[in-house]
C-alpha cells in the first residue's frame, strides 16, 4: 500500500457536503486509466483505494490523505473527482508519506543523517546511530505473509531454486495461489521474495510439489551450507 498527502484545486467552489460525497464514492475499486503524460500503456484497468481523508478544505483548495495500491496515479484521480464533481479539479501539490512498511515519520532519513552515521561508525566505532538509519532487508518484508523453510533448503533458493513442499516448516494461514510471500530462514533472515504456486491448506496436504517460486533472491549462495547435489547424467 502506499499513502499521500494530496493538494486538489478545484476550478470553482462547491459545497462542503457534496464534496464529501462524492469523494467518498471513489473509495474502494475504482476504474482509472493512465493520463497522457505517463510511462506505461494507457488502458483502462481497477486500483484499490483504501481510504481518502479530507484533512482541510479552504474554498476551491481540499488537502486529503488518501491510501491506495500501487500504481494509482493521483493525478487522475483528483481530476476524475473533479469531472463527477462537474466543477473539474487538478492536483496541485502531492507528497508521498508511506510505502509498505516505510512511513515518512517513522523511517526516513536525510542524507546529512546517514554521513554523520557513516562518520561515527567509521572513526570512533559507533554503531546506535548507522544502525537506526539502515534498516535490515527484513525490515522490507514485515508486512508480508511469512514461509519459514529448512536450513537444508536455504542454498538452493539462494541459487534461484522453487521451494518444494518438503522445505517448509511452517507458513502463514490464508496464503492464496499467486500471493507474494517472505521466504525465511529459522533465524528470521530473509531468503527470498516468492510468489505462492499452492494455497496454504494445498501445502499443508501435500508431501510433495513445488509450493513457491522465487521472484526475487535476497540472500547470497553460500551463507548456508549445500545441501542438494548435482542431478547425475
Amino acid at each position: 500500500m502506499k499513502e499521500y498527502v494530496c493538494l486538489m484545486e478545484l476550478h470553482r467552489e462547491v459545497e462542503e457536503c457534496k464534496l464529501r460525497e462524492v469523494i467518498n464514492q471513489f473509495v474502494g475499486k475504482i476504474y482509472q486509466r493512465p493520463p497522457l503524460r505517463s510511462s506505461v500503456k494507457r488502458t483502462l484497468r481497477t486500483r484499490d483505494i483504501y481510504y481518502i481523508d479530507i484533512l482541510d478544505i479552504q474554498g476551491k483548495w481540499v488537502l486529503m490523505r488518501i491510501g491506495c495500491a500501487p500504481g494509482t496515479y493521483i493525478r487522475k484521480l483528483c481530476h476524475d473527482i473533479g469531472l463527477v464533481l462537474g466543477t473539474e479539479a487538478h492536483m496541485r501539490e502531492l507528497r508521498r508519506t508511506a510505502t509498505g512498511p516505510f512511513k515518512e515519520d517513522e523511517t526516513l532519513t536525510t542524507m546529512h543523517e546517514l554521513s554523520e552515521a557513516i562518520y561515527l561508525w567509521r572513526e570512533c566505532g559507533y554503531e546506535d546511530l548507522l544502525r537506526k538509519v539502515i534498516l535490515p532487508a527484513e525490515y522490507l518484508v514485515s508486512h508480508m505473509p511469512k514461509v519459514i523453510i529448512r536450513d537444508t533448503a536455504v542454498d538452493a533458493i539462494a541459487h534461484g531454486a522453487a521451494l518444494a513442499v518438503p522445505g517448509i516448516v511452517r507458513l502463514h494461514e490464508g496464503i492464496r495461489k499467486g500471493d507474494v510471500v517472505a521466504i525465511m530462514t529459522l533465524k528470521g533472515e530473509l531468503v527470498a521474495i516468492g510468489e505462492a504456486l499452492m494455497s496454504s491448506d494445498e501445502i499443508a496436504k501435500a508431501s510433495k510439489g513445488l509450493a513457491f517460486r522465487p521472484l526475487r533472491v535476497i540472500m547470497k549462495p553460500g551463507v548456508y551450507p549445500r545441501c542438494w547435489g548435482k542431478a547425475r547424467s
